[in-house]
């Protein structure tokens, strides 16, 4: 049996969910999460200045 991260449980849910792109700023708590983005078929990652920006950015890619 593969052993797997919490962060790599996630990003396996949002794969499924069909999550094609992630805008965000690493740091703090999330770090595992974007640890796990460095693997083969993961989505494409936009790095934001902050925060607010990738909120932003995330519901003008959704319209």
């Amino acid at each position: 049996m593969t052993t797997m991260t919490g962060a790599e449980i996630v990003m396996d849910a949002l794969i499924q969910e069909g999550v094609e792109i992630f805008f965000g700023f690493p740091g703090g708590a999330v770090l595992d999460l974007f640890n796990a983005l460095n693997r083969p078929g993961m989505p494409r990652f936009v790095l934001t200045r902050h925060e607010q920006g990738a909120g932003h950015m995330a519901d003008g890619y959704a319209r």
